[in-house]
């Protein structure tokens, strides 16, 4: 239905079944209606789908008189930067993410932030669904185009005094970042083995999605086969995520990176605040406790977190999704700036990555597993109504989060897809398998 690809903080559909050119016209129109602005920068990616969009969506706020700057190929990030530094009014991606090549949508940014349910993007759905599309402007807007690559180089290495001589393999996954990061690293002392740089919107080899392990799969086994790489990173579709492994070939949880990167970066400011995403190892507080900081949970979700962090002057955030956000970078997030950051890391403390993690990594983690329930928010309250008189501590955040003093784990609806998502930790590994089977056996139970 046309309702489905309204989403918690972006627009999001599989193509042509859900989201068509047709669509993309009336959203073009929908959006200056709702953000009321005189110009838009618009990027894409490099999905099959994404020119013929693009194409619908510009007639649509060209009809509304409206101005159009066009940015061409676009990661997020460099998106989200060119809104800022130029001071652009509204600034669109059309892209999916981390989705397979059949989907397609569209992140918005209007009047200072982006765009999420509540703020902006319900709006903009009543106007499409109920058809209530203000009249053509008799003044049709203009295109012109601007390319700002050079700029967008200059900001990111300015997050890292030097960039190191180290030997990394990267897997861009045929996304987005397959054009960035060559451009970020030229002329860098750094060796990069690449995997899948080409740019190709069918994904031929894996989903753009490095947060399932089996598109981390090649980038391990090329770590563990190479000789004297540091680490492997892998970007997801439109560059905004990024997921590391060790000299090792071993996937790093995103939240331990992110305990490390807040370390680094409260080393010159104490007293600073730190976001950690609710599903986060209960050690990256202590990691920030200890190293000076004020940690500041935060529900799930990039658009929540950069207007809490905009709100709040939070320095540094982090995401379990491999999303991390910096107040130095408009306080959006950016996947090749949080590389420059893990270099930065590893070339001050002279250790490899795994030994970086190693003190962090102290509890035990299921990593987010996922459930088809067909009444997502009766289950939830009814293992509320289980744990309710057990728990030391119960919370709703984002979802259900319930605290014991040895373990914890939280459930909450999926903002992208039709699922409940539980993540679990404790103490031991004994008990994080005995607890994770507990409240996997009550999800999986009929709801009664």
């Amino acid at each position: 239905m046309l309702k489905d690809i309204f989403k918690g903080y972006d627009i999001r559909g599989r193509y042509p079944d859900e989201l068509n050119e047709d669509v993309a016209y009336n959203i073009g129109r929908a959006f200056i209606a709702f953000a009321k602005v005189k110009q838009v920068a618009i990027g894409r990616d490099v999905r099959v789908s994404s020119p013929s969009l693009f194409n619908a969506f510009v007639k649509g706020i060209l009809e509304q008189g409206a101005d159009v700057i066009d940015l061409g190929l676009c990661t997020t990030p460099l998106l989200n930067f060119a809104a800022k530094f130029y001071g652009f009014e509204a600034a669109v991606n059309i892209t999916a993410s981390h989705n397979p090549e059949i989907w397609n949508g569209f992140k918005l940014y209007a009047n200072g932030q982006f765009l999420d349910y509540e703020e902006g993007i319900s709006q903009i759905a009543k106007i499409v669904i109920n058809e209530k599309l203000p009249p053509v402007s008799k003044k049709k807007g203009s295109i012109t185009k601007k390319r700002i690559w050079k700029d967008y180089v200059r900001h990111v290495r300015s997050f890292i005094d030097e960039i190191p001589e180290m030997k990394i393999v990267i897997d861009t996954g045929n996304g987005m970042a397959g054009l960035s990061v060559p451009k970020v690293f030229e002329g860098s002392k750094i060796k990069i083995i690449p995997l899948y740089f080409e740019l190709d919107g069918t994904f031929p080899n894996h989903e753009p999605n490095p947060i399932k392990i089996e598109n981390m799969h090649a980038l391990m086994d090329t770590v563990k086969k190479e000789k004297g790489v540091c680490f492997g990173a892998a970007f997801d579709g439109d560059a905004d995520r990024i997921i590391f492994c060790d000299e090792k070939g071993r996937r790093i949880s995103p939240d331990l990176i992110g305990a490390m990167i807040a370390k680094e970066v409260l080393r010159k400011n104490k007293g600073a605040k730190v976001l950690y995403d609710l599903r986060s190892s209960k050690a990256v507080k202590e990691e920030i406790e200890a190293a000076g900081g004020v940690p500041v949970m935060s529900r799930v979700g990039h658009a929540y977190i950069k207007i809490r962090m905009r709100k709040e002057d939070i320095i540094f955030g982090e995401e379990l999704s491999g999303h991390y956000y910096y107040k130095d970078n408009f306080f959006f997030d950016c996947g090749i700036i949080t590389l420059m950051k893990v270099l930065s890391c590893l070339k001050r403390h002279n250790k490899p990555l795994s030994k970086l993690v190693k003190p962090i990594e102290r509890y035990f983690h299921t990593r987010e597993l996922n459930f088809q329930v067909d009444d997502k928010d009766a289950k939830i309250r009814e293992i509320k109504k289980h744990y309710q008189a057990k728990a030391k501590n119960m919370f709703e955040l984002d979802g259900l989060s319930v605290e014991f003093d040895d373990w914890w784990f939280n459930l909450r609806k999926s903002n992208t897809e039709a699922l409940l998502r539980l993540n679990l930790e404790a103490d031991t590994k004994k008990l994080m398998e005995k607890k994770r089977d507990e409240v996997m056996r009550l999800i999986k139970q009929k709801v009664s």
